[in-house]
Parts: C-alpha cells; sequence; structure tokens
C-alpha cells in the first residue's frame, strides 16, 4: 500500500481544527445585517482566512451572498480563482511589477497609490485591450504604512486622468486605533479623507466604493462606514478589545454576536503517573507538588500553540479543565488530568473552542501571551488539518 493512502487510513497524529462553515455564514450575516442592507460587505479572507483555511471559507462566503473578497496580494488571490470562485476580489495592499497581466486575466481589483502603479496597469491594460480596469485608491490618513499622502494627491490624480483604460471605483484608508474609542486620531484620520474626497471631486472623480471600517469601525464607527466596510477578524467570530481612557470597556453597543468559527482539538497521546517533585518538561520549570496524573499531548509550538501559554494555558478534558504544566515544546504539551474522572488515551481534548459549557478561546490565548486573536488563529500552523462542516 502506498504512504499516501496509508495515511488517508490511518490515524497518524490526531490534532485538527474544526471549521464550522455555518458560523462563518452566520456571521457574514450578523455583519451584514448590522450595517444595512445599502452598505457593502468586503469580506477579509487573507492570510488563508486567518488561518481557517481561504479557499472553503470565501467560497461559503461567495455562496453567503459577498460580493468582495480582500486578499494581501496576488499570491492569494489565485488560489481563490483557480478553485472557482469568481466573487470581486480586491489585492489590498497593490501588487509588484510584472503582475499586472495576471491581475488583468484573473479580473482582480488592484490598490493603488503612487503614480508608477497607474502607469504600469495602464501600460497592461491597453497592451490587453481591456477597456477599463477598475482600480482602488488607497490614502495614508495617519497610519503611516501604504497610501498616498493627501498632499501627493495631485500627481495620483494626474496620472488617473491621463490614463484612458483605468477606472477609479474605489477610495479607501485604514484607521490605526478604531477600537479606541476616545482616540482624537480617529476623527483626524476621517477628516482628512472627507478632505481628500472633496479633493477628488474637484479633479473629477467621485468613486462609488469608499471604504474605511474595518471590523473596530464596523462595531462601533457608524460614522467611518460609507459605502463599504472591510470586516475581518469579526467574520471568525472575535474582534479586539474596546478601551477608553486606556481601560477595557464593554456593553452591548459594542458587540456583534458573533460566533467563533474555529475549534482546535487533539487526542491523549499517553498518561503518566509521577511522584511529587517531579520535574517536567525542558528545563524542569514545573515541578509537581504532589503525585500527579499527567496526560501527554501530541501538539506544540510547531503547530502554532504559543509557548507562553507554558504553566499557564488551560485545556478541555472531559467537562474539566487542566492546567497546561511545564514548558510547551515543538511537538508535545504536558496537562495535569490528576483527580478527573475515566480519563483516557484518546479522549480529545480541547485546545480552543467551547465544549458543556466550559469554554477557552483565542481571546484567553491572547491575553496570555500578550498578542491579539488574530495572532493566536493566523499561527495554527499548515500541519494542523482543518476539517470542515
Amino acid at each position: 500500500m502506498a504512504t499516501a493512502e496509508i495515511l488517508k487510513r490511518t490515524a497518524t497524529r490526531p490534532t485538527w481544527a474544526q471549521v464550522s462553515l455555518e458560523n462563518l455564514r452566520y456571521n457574514f450575516g450578523v455583519v451584514q445585517r448590522h450595517i444595512g442592507a445599502g452598505i457593502t460587505v468586503c469580506a477579509v479572507v487573507k492570510a488563508d482566512a486567518y488561518g481557517h483555511g481561504a479557499v472553503e471559507c470565501a467560497r461559503a462566503l461567495e455562496e453567503e451572498g459577498a460580493r468582495w473578497l480582500g486578499v494581501t496580494s496576488l499570491d492569494e488571490a489565485i488560489p481563490l480563482r483557480d478553485a472557482g470562485i469568481r466573487t470581486r476580489i480586491l489585492l489590498m495592499t497593490g501588487f509588484w511589477r510584472g503582475e499586472e497581466e495576471e491581475i488583468i486575466r484573473l479580473q482582480l481589483t488592484p490598490t493603488v497609490w503612487e503614480p508608477g502603479q497607474v502607469e504600469l496597469l495602464e501600460k497592461a491594460a491597453a497592451g490587453l485591450s481591456l477597456p477599463r480596469l477598475p482600480v482602488h485608491l488607497k490614502v495614508d490618513t495617519g497610519m503611516g504604512r501604504l497610501g498616498v499622502d493627501p498632499e501627493d494627491l495631485y500627481q495620483v490624480a494626474s496620472a488617473l486622468k491621463a490614463s484612458s483604460h483605468l477606472l477609479l471605483e474605489g477610495l479607501s484608508t485604514h484607521l490605526a486605533s478604531s477600537e479606541v474609542l476616545d482616540a482624537p486620531s480617529v476623527n483626524d484620520q476621517l477628516q482628512k479623507f472627507e478632505q481628500v474626497r472633496s479633493l477628488l471631486r474637484n479633479e473629477g472623480f467621485d468613486p462609488p466604493l469608499v471604504h474605511v471600517a474595518n471590523t473596530g469601525a464596523v462595531i462601533a464607527k457608524r460614522e467611518s462606514w460609507n459605502s463599504m466596510v472591510r470586516p475581518g477578524i469579526a467574520l471568525y467570530g472575535y474582534h479586539l478589545p474596546f478601551e477608553r481612557a486606556g481601560r477595557e470597556v464593554s456593553g452591548s453597543k459594542l458587540r456583534l454576536g458573533v460566533k467563533p468559527v474555529l475549534t482546535w482539538k487533539t487526542r491523549i497521546l499517553s498518561l503518566r503517573d509521577v511522584r511529587a517533585n517531579q520535574a517536567l518538561g525542558y528545563g524542569g520549570t514545573y515541578v509537581t507538588k504532589a503525585p500527579a496524573r499527567i496526560a501527554v499531548l501530541p501538539v506544540g509550538y510547531a503547530d502554532g500553540l504559543n509557548r507562553a501559554l507554558s504553566s499557564r494555558g488551560r485545556v478541555i478534558v472531559r467537562e474539566h479543565y487542566a492546567p497546561i504544566v511545564g514548558r510547551i515544546s515543538m511537538d508535545l504539551t504536558l496537562a495535569d488530568v490528576t483527580g478527573l474522572p475515566g480519563v483516557s488515551v484518546g479522549d480529545e481534548v480541547v485546545l480552543l473552542g467551547a465544549l458543556d459549557g466550559l469554554s477557552v478561546d483565542a481571546r484567553e490565548h491572547s491575553e496570555l501571551a500578550n498578542t491579539n486573536v488574530y495572532e493566536i488563529l493566523c499561527a495554527i500552523s499548515k500541519r494542523v488539518p482543518r476539517k470542515y462542516s
């Protein structure tokens, strides 16, 4: 029997992520109802749909009615087109020289912010006799990353005017602090953005798709919605915590009611009964205070389980929480299951997700690891197979 066939028929390493496309569709509907039918949702599926699987998620979103998908670059768009996804795709961070013809062939929509980008696309579109290639113009209103500085807007506008094969369909910017409710920079950015819109109208441009809002702004900054919004993490069931005066705030108006899409599971590989004063794992950083039963889990930081959870995080085993003990290693993690009834080799263990009223979510992991939910989800590696339901 061939090795590939053996792998298909056997459970070689039982660690997997269950992705609920039903919850993804539900979350898309929640966002669309929140903003209203008159505003377009550009569903962001960059970074392999935040670790959930871009092709499968994009297909589900397209079926649910998403008219736009947002990706980082051409290399993320190609697998979507190869999978037969026909929804409009926005390249949110532009393109590299030499990619212009492939962008046109795949009917993608590039973001531009420099005259040179406009000229490259115009040349390619003219060479392929394309009537009009839609492009979106990004403005830097204070994020300090990508986008045309408002002071340089005239040069880009002039290049667009000289381009007979391009159509300025969209205008965008990105907010630096949408989750900080009292951040003065947000209003400053919105004011600069409106000034740019006015300048563009004076130059004869009035793009129909105007988009600023990410997930945080979709929830808390109605004034930023315009004609299109770009939710990302909300589609997968999360948002960053909101702050005011440096303190976290919450409330019904700051919740969308979305559901986490991904559940991460493994199984107990081995059970070990150890004595008191036994050092566990690399460096012996955890020492048992009493006799203990330790479950060995076939998952580690190579799978994306953050090492900062060592002796801090927890998992769910048989309707109970079990603490992670010792250092998380590349392939293995230890959990203390002392006193838990009926624990056996092969039992399912929830690393991320909810079970029987218990929950360990990506936000909990992010707080323990001093990072954010984006990194926790995106870090789940390719060697963790995704299963879809």
